[in-house]
């Protein structure tokens, strides 16, 4: 029975039964059939060390050749850590070389990366990659013109994230823009026109808080500002076929910046002058690119919708869109033939890790081409469910159950919510929460008002609002966790990143409703540490609060967590990286004074040389670690029933 159709079933036994009777029925349903193992016994043994150590496996970066014969993507296996192939046929991948993520010559002949601040090139009848320029700092994204006799590429040489051009057999490479973008900000990728005379590139020259689309001449060096009203998102923009237009993947700068929902715009390459492309759907293009059809009639995209990704496609005139795969899950590395006629891309879901998956552009079922992904013992699918938050809106958890409850014992629980805060948490292999559970937690991970997938008006939600009324979503998550039968009545909270400054406003908002919580990486004090955060950091919090922290003051005390310390009664644990400075670490330096000041039950530990993602396998080992110590020690253990009568 599909998911959608044991939904559609369960009004129907509310019907029946009263509203406590139908909270333990769904409740041993979840503990009973929902949540089987995927592979008991089998598999790698889901420990920290495993997780960060050992290596999830599994295969990303894919593309495939203009010509379609080659899909690549990196890996590390027994075979080589690098640069694999494999035909779209199916058959054994190969490893190819020692080489990151490529970009292919148009004639498929050739392949081009980035390492160490020089360009590599690999003949794909060879194994050895040869550099073809000297280093240039900060070098990434190269991408060949049409004709294949000239490499674009990004570097912070300059000082700034400029473009450069090198000749696609080697030379000392040339700086074509001047201060397009912020040293910080390396998100975007240079596109070539069709005819390789201009290159389109997002800047914020003009104004520091804008993402505008700005061509260049590629001979004489001349940069003109298209766009002033636009907001780019996506990684790169897309020129059409003839090279009249540019599509521009984000959203009007009077409207919110909605990272994951964001529109297609098609820009007049000449005027500047720009169109929505009207659809249902959105696009998720903060991660993704999207293509044109070779004559210039469709567009391909990736949007995810309650936390699921598909590929659509849509008329480039707007109207009607519709879904070209099905198989669900995460994708990630969207790829295309010149011809648009198959896709690629890594797919992962609860129990699956990532791996290769090759779709016909007529459609069609997925193949899957890799099996690279780790399997790991004991992973059990999460139950999707709903709960009913303080103002009567409902809003989307999964429930990952520990085997204890299998055994008739009661448990624990946690509540994580998810970083990004317009982001979303997503069906994707997320092994902490399995290992929380398989620890003997029952965790919901919830998606809070203010994320994406689930439309624009329940974004915005959040909007002007931050750390205030989403942070009682958790709380209300907490309520229905100790309706059920399995649980202690115990409930902590976590998260990291915008989860961990959740985690602390949900402690202030709503002081009754956790146990114990552990905000990471969080910012505590928009006001007080605005600038020290890099550029995507402040203009996050400028879109979100209404303007900057002297023209929204009252919006901004809102968001400010710190001012409202003295609500805590929960024990914490917070940690942070001394180097982040997307959250900058002086918010933890804020928190941990304060919690002093007003004599709080908190821990604090720091780790010198992190960044707001943490890179040292060991310090991601002992944060967790610390996790689970801090909440056993204060929420307990799982228990026999009949103990807790």
């Amino acid at each position: 029975m599909s998911r959608q159709h044991e939904i559609a079933h369960e009004p129907s036994i509310a019907s029946r039964l009263g509203a406590g009777c139908l909270i333990a029925v769904i409740a041993a349903t979840a503990a009973a059939t929902a949540q089987q193992p995927a592979a008991r016994g089998e598999g790698q043994a889901l420990t920290l060390e495993n997780i960060f150590k050992g290596g999830r496996g599994g295969a990303s970066n894919p593309t495939i050749s203009p010509d379609g014969k080659w899909v690549t993507f990196t890996a590390r296996t027994g075979r080589g850590n690098g640069l694999y192939r494999v035909s779209p046929a199916g058959g054994e991948s190969e490893f190819w070389a020692e080489a990151g993520g490529i970009e292919w010559a148009p004639d498929s002949q050739s392949v081009v990366f980035a390492r160490g601040d020089r360009l590599w090139k690999l003949g794909v009848n060879e194994k050895q990659a040869t550099t073809i320029t000297p280093a240039v700092k900060g070098m990434r994204g190269p991408v060949f013109s049409p004709d294949g006799r000239t490499i674009a590429f990004s570097a912070t040489a300059s000082g700034h994230q400029d473009v450069w051009l090198v000749p696609a057999a080697g030379g000392d490479p040339k700086q074509l823009t001047k201060e397009a973008m912020s040293e910080d900000d390396g998100r975007f990728d240079p596109a070539w026109s069709p005819d390789g005379r201009t290159i389109a590139f997002i800047s914020n020259k003009a104004d520091y808080w804008a993402d505008d689309l700005w061509v260049v001449d590629v001979g004489t060096g001349t940069a003109k500002q298209l766009t002033k009203d636009l907001t780019n998102i996506g990684p790169t923009v897309q020129w059409s076929p003839k090279g009249d237009r540019i599509a521009v993947f984000g959203n009007a700068k009077k409207d919110y910046w909605y990272l994951d929902i964001a529109d297609i715009f098609l820009v007049d390459a000449k005027t500047g002058a720009s169109t929505k492309v009207k659809m249902e759907p959105y696009v998720t293009a903060y991660q993704h690119r999207a293509f044109w059809s070779p004559d210039g009639q469709r567009f391909y995209f990736v949007y995810q919708e309650r936390g699921e990704h598909h590929i659509w496609s849509v008329p480039a005139a707007g109207g009607t869109a519709t879904r070209v795969s099905n198989l669900g899950g995460v994708l990630g590395g969207f790829d295309a033939t010149a011809a648009r006629d198959a896709f690629v891309f890594t797919r992962t879901s609860e129990t699956e890790g990532s791996d290769i998956y090759y779709l016909p552009g007529g459609g069609g079922p997925e193949r899957r081409l890799t099996h690279l992904a780790t399997r790991w013992a004991g992973l059990r699918e999460p139950r999707e469910i709903a709960f009913k938050s303080w103002d009567g809106l409902y809003m989307q958890g999964f429930l990952y159950l520990p085997p204890q409850v299998d055994a008739g014992q009661r448990c624990p629980a946690l509540v994580q919510v998810h970083g990004g805060g317009s982001n979303s948490y997503t069906r994707s292999q997320n092994l902490i929460e399995q290992y929380l559970a398989s620890k003997g937690f029952v965790v919901m991970a919830i998606n809070y008002r203010g994320g994406s997938g689930f439309g624009r008006e329940f974004q915005d939600l959040a909007v002007n609002d931050w750390l205030n009324g989403q942070a009682k979503d958790p709380g209300a998550a907490a309520d229905l966790l100790r309706t059920l039968p399995y649980v202690t009545g115990k409930v902590g909270i976590y998260g990291g990143s915008y989860g961990g400054m959740q985690s602390m406003a949900a402690i202030t908002r709503t002081p009754d409703k956790f146990d114990a919580a552990v905000p990471m990486r969080g910012i505590f004090s928009q006001t007080l540490t605005f600038e020290h955060m890099d550029r995507l950091g402040k203009i996050y919090s400028k879109t979100s609060l209404g303007g900057l922290p002297n023209e929204s003051p009252q919006i901004y005390s809102k968001a400010n967590t710190l001012e409202r310390f003295s609500a805590i009664k929960t024990p914490l644990l917070i940690m942070h990286g001394e180097a982040d400075n997307r959250a900058p670490f002086k918010n933890h330096e804020l928190a941990v004074a304060e919690l002093k000041r007003l004599g709080k039950d908190f821990e604090a530990k720091t780790y010198p040389g992190e960044g707001h993602g943490f890179r040292n396998p060991d310090n991601q080992i002992d944060m967790y670690q610390r996790l689970e110590a801090f909440f056993v020690k204060h929420l307990g253990s799982c228990t026999p029933r009949s103990a807790l009568k």
